[in-house]
């Protein structure tokens, strides 16, 4: 398969398992908090790939780990946190819409932090796209008094985390495998997460005997092999094959899957919100109008 059928594929694979992780982060509330869910997240998703792909870690270069572990440090290791304190008040399905923020974020970060250019149009689209998340919100905290939406803001910090990343991985880590970098993006992120893990009584009597114990460490076991593990190589393998602001144009599709999960799970969404992610992906498009037509 060439690498503009793949692209495409891991484009709807990832959008697929991303849009599913919002609903996973939110039932993992149900039996941890957020440090708690965060920490277990991290220390299984690092068991896992260091028992597919331990080696992979063999080549990397001195320099290069300074990068990998920012870029473990920004795109995973503070946006798990961020994303499960951020749904102790907001709905999912309001995550995964502002979480398509990333590639007008992707645009500024890559100007502001590693000289990349942008046209009238990806700067109209980063305005209008800010434009619907300040819509979305204001909507949103309209219809759900009894939400705190100031809890948004900490998903519009992830997204900026990531946008910094999608940059680091292009910019950086181009001669480092996928699997290179998730595995040791986490080698980084374990030790400081199983410290978090021990004081946060994640383990503790008192959390395993709750009621939703099991079936919340079932969500999060799911979330960090497919949401976290394999997403992540595949996300790193898509930058690598396409470039930093295509690869997180997966973030199109994403909320379409999350208001899926969310209205199943009896979460209220109304026409407004529906305009405000449009007003959002309006401004994604125009964002990668201009890569349209040279990137394959």
């Amino acid at each position: 398969m060439g690498d503009v059928n793949r692209k495409w594929l891991y484009l709807i694979l990832l959008s697929i398992i991303w849009g599913t992780s919002y609903i996973l982060i939110k039932k993992g509330l149900e039996g941890f908090t957020p440090i708690q869910l965060g920490s277990v997240r991290i220390v299984i998703t690092s068991f896992f790939l260091f028992l597919v792909g331990y080696r992979s870690i063999r080549n990397i270069s001195k320099k290069e780990w300074v990068w990998v572990a920012l870029s473990g440090l920004l795109g995973s290791f503070i946006p798990v946190f961020l994303f499960s304190y951020a749904e102790t008040e907001i709905d999912s399905s309001i995550a995964s819409i502002l979480n398509s923020l990333v590639p007008l974020f992707t645009i500024v970060i890559g100007f502001l932090a590693f000289k990349i250019t942008f046209s009238r149009n990806q700067l109209l689209g980063v305005l209008v796209g800010l434009l619907g998340a300040i819509l979305l919100i204001y909507v949103g905290s309209d219809i759900n008094p009894d939400q705190n939406y100031w809890y948004a803001g900490l998903v519009i910090l992830a997204t900026v985390l990531y946008a910094f990343n999608a940059n680091i991985i292009k910019s950086k880590l181009q001669e480092v495998s996928p699997m290179g970098i998730a595995v040791g993006n986490f080698a980084f992120m374990l030790f400081p997460a199983l410290i978090l893990l021990f004081y946060s009584g994640a383990l503790s009597a008192p959390v395993r005997e709750g009621s939703y114990f099991m079936s919340s460490l079932g969500y999060v076991l799911i979330l960090s092999i497919l949401g976290t593990c394999v997403a992540k190589v595949m996300f790193n393998k898509l930058i690598q094959i396409s470039s930093p602001v295509f690869s997180v144009s997966v973030t199109y599709l994403i909320p379409i899957v999350g208001i899926f999960w969310g209205l199943l799970d009896g979460e209220r969404f109304n026409l407004g919100q529906v305009g405000a992610a449009g007003i959002i992906l309006l401004g994604v498009y125009l964002v990668n109008k201009r890569k349209s037509v040279s990137q394959t």
